[in-house]
C-alpha cells in the first residue's frame, strides 16, 4: 500500500508518517516545505499548492490511499486565506484521488466545526453544526468536513476524524504557545472558570487515524461518517496547561484576570489588530476567551465502536514523555 499524506511535516502529519513506515506502508508527502528528514525516511516528497488541481492530481497518483492533514490553522486572518487552504485546497485533493481511483480518504477535521459558544459536556456526532462561526478556521473546517462527508459514495470512502488538542513531545502550536506564554509570564487565568476540556496525545491522533484507514471501506459502518478522537480524559483546563507547563520546567499560571477585563482586552486587541492589519494573531482574542472559560469535551464511544480506537497513553504517561524530550533539549 501507498499512501499519501498532505502536510507531512508538520506535528500530526510527521506522526501518521512514522506510524505508516513502522507498519510497512510506503509514503507520499505532499508539502509547501521541504523537509529533508522526511526523505531521510525514505519518504517520496512533493511541494506544491495544495488548492492548485493539477498539483493535487499529480500528488494522488500511484497512491491507494489519502491522509488530508493539512490546513491553514489559526484564530485571526482573512477568510479568504482560510478558505484557500483548508476548503479549495481539500475540494482539489478530493477531485484528484477520485480521478486516480484512489477507494479512500481519511480526513482529518477538528471539533471547533460544531462549537457554537456554549458548554460542550459530553457531545456525540449527533451536535449539529452551529448557524454561525466565531472563527474563520472553525467555518473553513465545516466546510472542508462536509465537502468530504458527501464525496463518499459505493466507490470512494470517506471518513473525518475530530481529534482535540493534540499535543506531546516535538514543536506543535498548542504546547509552544502555552510554553511560550508561560516563559514570558503572559498567561492568565480568567476568573474562576476551570472547565473541563479534553485532549489528545500525538501517537494516539496518529493511531486513531491509522485504524481508521484499516477499517474504511465502501459501505463500512465509519464510511462518510465523522469521529471525535481524545483520550477519554477530560481534566480541568488550567490544570492541564500548568502540567504541560511543568513538564516544560516552567512556574504553573497563578494570576487571574476577570471575566470583564479579558472580555475588553479581547474587543481591544482584536480593533487594534485589525486597524494596523497586523498578520500575526493577538495575543488574545474573543475566541480564544470563549474556548478558556467553557467546557470542551467529547464522547468517543463511536471512535471505539466503529474504528477500533482505544487510547494507549494516559496523560500521566504522555506527560513523562514531554518531560523528556525538554529535558533532552527538545524545545
Amino acid at each position: 500500500m501507498k499512501a499519501l499524506v498532505t502536510g507531512g511535516g508538520g506535528f500530526l502529519g510527521g506522526a501518521i508518517i512514522k506510524l505508516l513506515l513502522a507498519n510497512g506502508v510506503s509514503v507520499r508527502s505532499f508539502s509547501r516545505g521541504d523537509y529533508p528528514e522526511l526523505r531521510a525516511l525514505g519518504v517520496d516528497c512533493l511541494r506544491g499548492d495544495l488548492a492548485a488541481k493539477d498539483a493535487a492530481a499529480a500528488a494522488c497518483r500511484g497512491c491507494d490511499i489519502v491522509f488530508h492533514t493539512a490546513a491553514k490553522v489559526g484564530m485571526w486572518g482573512r477568510y479568504e486565506d482560510f478558505r484557500r487552504t483548508n476548503v479549495d485546497g481539500t475540494a482539489a485533493l478530493l477531485a484528484g484521488a477520485r480521478s486516480a481511483g484512489l477507494a479512500r480518504f481519511v480526513f482529518t477535521s477538528s471539533p471547533s466545526v460544531v462549537f457554537n459558544g456554549k458548554e460542550v459536556d459530553g457531545w456525540n456526532e449527533s451536535a449539529p453544526y452551529p448557524g454561525s462561526f466565531d472563527s474563520h478556521y472553525s467555518e473553513s473546517k465545516a466546510h472542508a468536513e462536509r465537502l468530504v462527508l458527501a464525496a463518499n459514495g459505493p466507490d470512494f470512502a470517506t471518513v473525518s476524524l475530530r481529534p482535540h488538542l493534540i499535543w506531546g513531545p516535538g514543536r506543535n502550536h498548542i504546547v509552544s504557545n502555552i510554553v511560550e506564554g508561560g516563559r514570558a509570564k503572559k498567561l492568565r487565568r480568567i476568573g474562576d472558570a476551570n472547565k473541563l476540556v479534553d485532549s489528545t496525545y500525538i501517537d494516539d491522533a496518529a493511531a486513531a487515524h491509522w485504524c481508521a484507514a484499516q477499517r474504511l471501506a465502501p459501505g463500512a459502518p465509519c464510511a462518510g461518517k465523522a469521529y471525535f478522537i481524545s483520550q477519554g480524559d477530560p481534566r480541568p483546563n488550567w490544570d492541564l496547561i500548568n502540567l504541560i507547563l511543568g513538564a516544560s520546567g516552567n512556574e504553573p499560571v497563578t494570576k487571574t484576570l476577570s471575566y470583564p477585563a479579558a472580555y475588553a482586552a479581547a474587543l481591544a486587541m482584536e480593533a487594534a489588530w485589525l486597524l494596523a492589519s497586523f498578520s500575526d494573531e493577538p495575543p488574545l482574542n474573543r475566541f480564544i476567551l470563549r474556548q478558556l472559560t467553557t467546557a470542551h469535551w467529547f464522547d468517543i464511544s463511536a471512535a471505539r465502536r466503529d474504528l477500533g480506537y482505544a487510547p494507549s497513553v494516559t496523560i500521566e504517561q504522555g506527560l513523562e514523555k514531554l518531560k523528556a524530550w525538554f529535558n533532552s533539549g527538545g524545545y
